[in-house]
């Protein structure tokens, strides 16, 4: 029996109410808190099925890093605090993401 398993997707609300939809990538644990790596969801052509184009320059597309925090006992996906923390996740992120592309080599 074969299984198919799609992506899976995250909408998320900003602070001005406006939701958006990501897909999740990977996730990873780093000093007790987990962190997700996501990209913005791409629509797809209702007349073809397949997915619109996509500038990978737009500013509105690239690599979406959020973490999980607790607030008043349910879990919610939040900025993250500093850009030495962006970075540092960012970096974590990519080790995993070329150590994979090196393993399917």
């Amino acid at each position: 029996m074969e299984e198919n398993f799609g992506p899976d997707f995250i909408t998320v609300t900003d602070e001005d109410g406006n939701d958006f939809e990501l897909e999740l990538v990977d996730t990873l644990e780093h000093q007790g808190i987990t962190y997700y790596a996501m990209f913005p969801a791409v629509e797809e052509d209702e007349a073809t099925g397949e997915p619109k184009d996509v500038d990978a320059d737009d500013e509105e597309y690239g690599l979406v890093i959020m973490k999980a925090i607790v607030e008043n006992g349910e879990e919610l996906l939040s900025t993250l605090d500093s850009d030495e923390e962006l970075d540092q996740v960012y970096e974590l992120f990519m080790e995993r993401f070329f150590q994979d592309d090196e393993e399917e080599v």
